[in-house]
């Protein structure tokens, strides 16, 4: 180690498993795939452009692409669909690394918002030295959770559509949102409003799973989550809502959920369901859920919930909407 801090390649090296040893023209020549497929394939990656001479691959990076030829000669996949899974690849991975290494660059250097010292990286370079070979099938592990979850949602799916899976499919889409956040941004240092969304998203993601929905994405102050159920989403809307009542350090939220056909997409969900949640989000009270037509006619018969219509007014880009505040059936 220098006195300025690890070497930069070595880092590199260390992490990517491997010694930097080919340029991306070397690649090509081994592999024998095209140049302009492996720059799509690596933009898609979401790595850097590099020049011709820059050495900047390894042996892995090499044995990755044979594995994608194998995929492409055998029939799995074309270059399309290589392209693109290759890029919902890269984007969840930059994310998952950031988040990674927020995480200890914060356990270890204190305050993250600091930048860390040269000491505190050593510390976070012999942390990923000694446990690398522990995090991987980690991810891998999460990886196949999730991919056994999805491939059940989509049998489930053909089974109720014999057999053929529909391009758009009935679904629960619900959005909260975080009140007064735009308030609580002026008056809130940067590192206390990354903890509120943090606990926020924390929370909400939990509520989400322990009710055997799906986190579609998190978006700071919102969160967008699905359910294949009406009932089980609206268990969620209200478990959201009263949970995030309960947390002292995140304000109250607004919650808005519909039922009807969706277009799921590259991990996320698209349609006028989706874009009418949103609406019903905007018209909720704090700590309160509020639910389309839709979502009111297959609860109509529940004996967990009450549902009460309120006044219908317009929402842009849908018309006149017909919303319906959601509420737990009391029991006597």
């Amino acid at each position: 180690m220098s006195a300025q801090g690890p070497d930069p390649r070595q880092i590199e090296e260390l992490l990517l498993g491997g010694e930097l040893r080919y340029t991306r023209v070397d690649v090509q020549r081994i592999t024998g795939v095209s140049g302009e497929f492996t720059h799509r394939l690596w933009r898609a990656f979401g790595y850097p452009h590099m020049a011709d001479d820059t050495v900047a691959f390894t042996e892995r990076d090499v044995a990755a692409l044979y594995r994608i030829q194998r995929l492409m000669q055998d029939d799995v996949l074309d270059d399309e669909d290589v392209i693109r899974m290759v890029r919902a690849v890269g984007q969840t991975m930059t994310k998952l690394a950031e988040w990674q290494v927020d995480v200890l660059t914060s356990k270890i250097a204190g305050d993250p918002a600091e930048p860390p010292t040269v000491e505190s990286v050593e510390q976070i370079i012999g942390l990923a030295e000694k446990h690398i070979a522990d995090f991987e099938p980690l991810i891998v592990h999460a990886w196949r959770r999730q991919l056994a979850a999805a491939g059940t949602r989509a049998m489930a799916m053909a089974a109720n559509e014999r057999d053929v899976i529909p391009a758009r499919t009935q679904a629960t889409i619900g959005f909260a949102d975080m009140v007064s956040f735009t308030q609580m941004s002026r008056e809130l240092g940067e590192m206390e409003l990354a903890r509120v969304v943090e606990r926020f998203e924390e929370t909400a993601s939990d509520v989400v799973a322990a009710n055997g929905g799906r986190l579609v994405k998190s978006l700071g102050d919102e969160v967008l989550f699905s359910a294949d159920e009406p009932e089980l989403g609206a268990e969620i809307a209200l478990s959201i809502a009263e949970t995030i009542k309960d947390e002292t350090e995140v304000p109250d939220v607004r919650v808005g959920v519909a039922y009807g056909p969706v277009l799921p997409l590259m991990g996320d969900v698209f349609g006028t369901t989706v874009n009418l949640a949103a609406r019903l989000t905007s018209i909720a009270r704090p700590g309160a859920v509020v639910i389309d037509d839709g979502l009111a006619a297959e609860l109509e018969h529940s004996p967990a919930f009450e549902i009460t219509r309120i006044v219908r007014r317009p929402a842009r880009g849908l018309g006149i909407i017909q919303p319906y505040v959601l509420r737990r059936r009391v029991r006597y």
